[in-house]
């Protein structure tokens, strides 16, 4: 959690390094294009802000009202940065469009590129760096940010394109339209990142592969058992809940039903992190015959 939190701390300062440079390229050429990558900049070092709230939030431990601990506002995290980045686009597309209807010659364009292609350069370094943590540390809250950082990235390259074609063909009106096309991208981007968070919010289901290997580890390690059914899983940060019924001879004892339960548990532990498991032992006139038959 140390680390996690460090990087969030991070990307508030690499957050504001970026767009000082982006704010600058637009400043000194007053350019459409280069003020919407500025604003998505800021929206960038706003939103780390909230990642780092919700990254010491979240690492409370489990209390009487929130007995499952509190890892799921990093997903809350997440959807307040999506509804952000959105208002985001919307004050792209204002901004474009008034610059649209009284288009200006830029000021020292190629000047604007070079400061705004290092703040890409830098955005890019990072963006990995979150990505990376985020899926080892499986933190949503890093994720995300490392998400939208590499969405800026691709928007800040399609702008630089975007200003050189303008500067070689002489249109100027490409500027806002360029502007535009960055605002609907970033705004497809906001509606993704919340629809992501939701559906985990909903305790969707993990990917098919996932639940197949849960079934293997159960028929490897549940020998003794006749079978495994009902398996659920369920999604909080970095936490993740499975439960499901093992189902085992009537005249097996407490304690050799335990033992079974022990080594199912440590096999799943041992190769899915920060996995919660909780297992109700039944007799066999409650199997179903179908789920994980152990047998």
């Amino acid at each position: 959690m140390r680390q996690t939190r460090q990087i969030a701390i991070g990307s508030i300062g690499v957050g504001l390094a970026v767009f000082a440079l982006k704010l600058l390229a637009w400043w000194v050429s007053h350019s459409a294009a280069f003020y919407s990558d500025a604003l998505e900049t800021l929206v960038n070092v706003a939103a780390s802000g909230i990642a780092l709230w919700a990254i010491s939030f979240s690492a409370k431990p489990a209390d009487a009202d929130h007995t499952y601990g509190h890892q799921k506002i990093e997903l809350f995290a997440a959807v307040i940065e999506g509804a952000m980045i959105i208002f985001a686009s919307v004050l792209i597309l204002h901004h474009a469009w008034g610059v649209f209807i009284a288009p200006e010659p830029l000021d020292q364009p190629w000047l604007a590129l070079a400061v705004n292609a290092a703040a890409t350069v830098l955005n890019a370094a990072w963006a990995v760096v979150l990505l990376r943590v985020g899926k080892l540390r499986r933190s949503p809250a890093l994720r995300a940010d490392g998400q939208h950082l590499m969405a800026d990235v691709v928007t800040s390259c399609g702008i630089a394109v975007g200003v050189v074609l303008m500067l070689m063909t002489g249109i100027a009106t490409l500027d806002p339209v360029i502007a535009a096309l960055v605002a609907l991208y970033v705004l497809w981007e906001g509606m993704r990142m919340i629809g992501q968070s939701a559906n985990v919010l909903m305790d969707a289901a993990p990917a098919a592969e996932v639940m197949q290997r849960i079934r293997e580890l159960v028929t490897l390690h549940g020998a003794g058992a006749i079978e495994a059914h009902d398996l659920r899983t369920r999604f909080a940060g970095p936490i993740s809940f499975l439960e499901f019924h093992l189902v085992v001879p009537g005249s097996m004892t407490v304690s050799a039903a335990h033992d079974i339960c022990d080594r199912i548990e440590a096999a799943l532990h041992e190769e899915m992190q920060g996995l919660v498991v909780t297992i109700h032992v039944e007799p066999d006139n409650k199997a179903k015959h179908q789920g994980v038959l152990v047998l």
